[in-house]
């Protein structure tokens, strides 16, 4: 295990959810599920659970230990995507578990936890030296709810 993992605190269900997670974003698995062998603060000897598993080479532990805090939009997890195809994949993966969509290709799923569903040439587009096609993809990504990839690309591209 890396020195650096993200760490997900899930009331219940984190079994679930990180089976979802992995069944649902290529490359990923669970690597390991623990139950914590003492009392804590959250419950008895074996209540509370520890999950290890990587998402496309990215480590996280999920644990459910109870209510505490709810997750928020302060800690998403961002998926760049290679295509279209795999955008609308793990998407509608997403909403048909559960998940509600929101605005520029975040969506929460059904535990709560943020996501970021977009395509990896975003970044490149807002990151791009010309600033008036960089804006023109900004705009165009801020007005919709999951990413379009064609559409960015024809706001990018287009001349003034």
């Amino acid at each position: 295990m890396p020195k650096i993992v993200s760490h997900l605190w899930f009331a219940k269900e984190a079994r679930e959810a990180v089976a979802f997670y992995v069944s649902t974003i290529p490359n990923s698995t669970i690597s390991g599920e623990t139950a914590v062998p003492a009392e804590t603060p959250s419950g008895p000897p074996g209540s509370v659970k520890v999950i290890e598993f990587t998402l496309e080479g990215q480590n996280f532990i999920a644990l459910e230990a109870g209510p505490l805090d709810p997750f928020n939009h302060a800690f998403s997890i961002l998926v760049e995507c290679d295509s279209q195809d795999e955008i609308d994949r793990i998407w509608d993966a997403f909403l048909a578990n559960g998940g509600e969509a929101e605005q520029c290709g975040w969506l929460k799923d059904r535990w709560g936890l943020s996501w970021q569903i977009a395509p990896r040439v975003l970044g490149e587009m807002i990151s791009s030296p010309d600033r008036d096609r960089a804006k023109r993809a900004t705009e165009a990504m801020l007005g919709m709810v999951k990413v379009d990839i064609a559409a960015l690309e024809r706001a990018f591209n287009q001349s003034n």
